[in-house]
């Protein structure tokens, strides 16, 4: 692992390099925040970065502002401050972890390692994918047999995840459904699209009987 640091502390910087150094993290220190920023822009192979918040010059939390302009590096603050309002507000700018000065090295190296491996795990893909110019909704990577009255259902339960739709939501916005359609026709498809995704009725995964509402589907 490659980490930048930006630490003007110097006799800090070496202790946490050279510690970090024995468990395979290489850190680059820069005790200048304006040529930290340049570097930052130009270099592409860092894994990290550990930041400083009262630097010379130029405050950290302005410094991971202009950061999160360019890049989406992972960000770990590691500032003496202790007000509030500086850690949320360093988290709101994007900054991913927040250390309080003074701790142990061992817990610096353990979040970096925590928060470059959750960056690196791919994004799950989603279960059940639309297709609208196709009108075709795939489940695990395979096309549902669907009638246009269970797409247009499952399509908008899946465009609005986890939140409770009521029967009459659905009626209404299904241009598929007869005339005569009730509120017991939406139980009636939903059954079939359940069937269709082998849910268990009595436990579904994917779509949530809400009572007194009407459904919701669970990603």
């Amino acid at each position: 692992m490659k980490v930048a640091m930006i630490e003007d502390d110097i006799e800090l910087a070496e202790i946490l390099s050279e510690y970090l150094k024995k468990y395979g993290i290489d850190v680059e220190n820069y005790e200048d925040p304006f040529i930290a920023l340049s570097a930052l822009r130009i270099a592409k192979d860092y894994d990290a970065l550990i930041l400083d918040l009262t630097l010379p010059g130029m405050d950290g939390l302005e410094i991971l502002k202009k950061i999160r302009e360019f890049s989406d590096l992972p960000i770990i603050i590691s500032s003496a401050r202790s007000d509030l309002s500086d850690k949320v507000i360093g988290l709101e700018l994007g900054a991913d972890d927040y250390l309080p000065k003074p701790y142990d090295p061992k817990e610096l190296e353990a979040r970096l390692k925590a928060i470059t491996r959750r960056r690196s795990k791919p994004p799950k893909e989603p279960d059940l994918k639309i297709y609208k110019n196709r009108r075709e909704i795939h489940f695990k990577n395979k096309p549902l047999q669907l009638t246009p009255a269970e797409f247009e259902v499952l399509a908008y339960l899946i465009e609005h995840p986890n939140q409770p739709i009521e029967r009459e939501e659905l009626l209404y916005t299904c241009e598929n459904l007869s005339e005569n359609a009730s509120e017991k026709t939406i139980d009636v498809i939903i059954s079939r699209i359940r069937h269709k995704l082998g849910e268990d009725p009595k436990n579904p995964r994917y779509i949530i009987s809400v009572r007194g509402v009407g459904y919701k589907f669970v990603p």
